[in-house]
């Protein structure tokens, strides 16, 4: 008899146990996808919130007035920022009327660059009462000689300033040999240039890794974010950079804060003493 659509066999009914055993992979493989998810942002919280942070802070860019203010730290006595071209036109006077003791001014970059607004604020920083030093950031590749001859061409330290400060940090270099010869002569000529030896700045990841045990006789300004106080003994650093997203008015953005370790009158003897006559 041919078949019909109302006398079609019927199918037998799927049975419900693949689809069981489907959704119960899926549960599995998500629980396990949460589970690591929990568990990279228990490791990278830090991190993570402070990308976030800095992305946010990016968005309301817009509508910052140069009035916001970050809480200084209480445990410390003396308190400083440094500042570049980045941070635009400063207010210095309403900078320095906010407890900002010390600043530390980008003059050079490298064996050609100098910061656009470095002799600005190098002047009103001083006329606003701010005790002003000025530093180099360091290019691994670029000449050493050339580099240390551009900072001290740009930048006038007299009496009453800050040492010169060398920033390294720049993590592009094949030969670490090389590069520290590169910072050692750096630093032999300025301080031969000036009379006074220079601070040397870096993080804490690139100090450990390519700094730590070769410049030991030279005074360190330490970068090192979230964290309640840097990993390395206290006596091996002078100045805490402790955030690089704070407020201060008198500055229409984020700016570096960072905190003297001693007392202000410690601080003031750090400076260039005058020249005897």
């Amino acid at each position: 008899m041919p078949l019909t659509s109302s006398s079609s066999p019927r199918r037998p009914p799927r049975s419900p146990q693949p689809r069981r055993a489907t959704r119960r992979w899926l549960g599995w493989l998500l629980a396990g996808l949460l589970l690591a998810g929990l568990g990279l942002y228990g490791r990278y919280a830090a991190q993570l919130n402070r990308y976030a942070r800095r992305a946010y802070a990016t968005l309301l860019a817009g509508s910052l007035t140069g009035r916001e203010k970050t809480p200084l730290r209480t445990d410390y006595e003396v308190h400083g920022i440094d500042v570049s071209a980045y941070q635009g036109r400063i207010d210095w006077p309403r900078v320095a009327s906010h407890e900002v003791r010390f600043a530390f001014i980008k003059a050079t970059e490298g064996g050609t660059l100098r910061d656009a607004r470095f002799g600005r604020n190098w002047r009103e920083a001083r006329a606003a009462g701010v005790f002003r030093g000025a530093y180099h950031y360091f290019h691994p590749n670029s000449d050493a000689t050339r580099q240390a001859s551009l900072f001290t061409r740009t930048v006038p330290l007299g009496p009453g300033d800050l040492p010169p400060v060398l920033d390294v940090e720049h993590a592009n270099f094949h030969d670490v040999a090389q590069m520290r010869r590169g910072v050692a002569l750096w630093l032999r000529l300025v301080e031969r240039h000036y009379g006074v030896r220079p601070i040397l700045y870096s993080n804490y990841g690139f100090y450990q890794r390519h700094l730590a045990g070769h410049f030991d006789d030279y005074p360190l300004w330490l970068a090192h974010y979230e964290v309640d106080q840097p990993k390395l003994p206290a006596s091996r650093w002078i100045i805490w950079q402790h955030s690089d997203e704070s407020y201060v008015p008198g500055i229409r953005g984020p700016v570096d804060f960072n905190v003297f370790q001693g007392s202000f009158e410690r601080l003031r003897a750090l400076r260039i003493p005058p020249k005897r006559p």
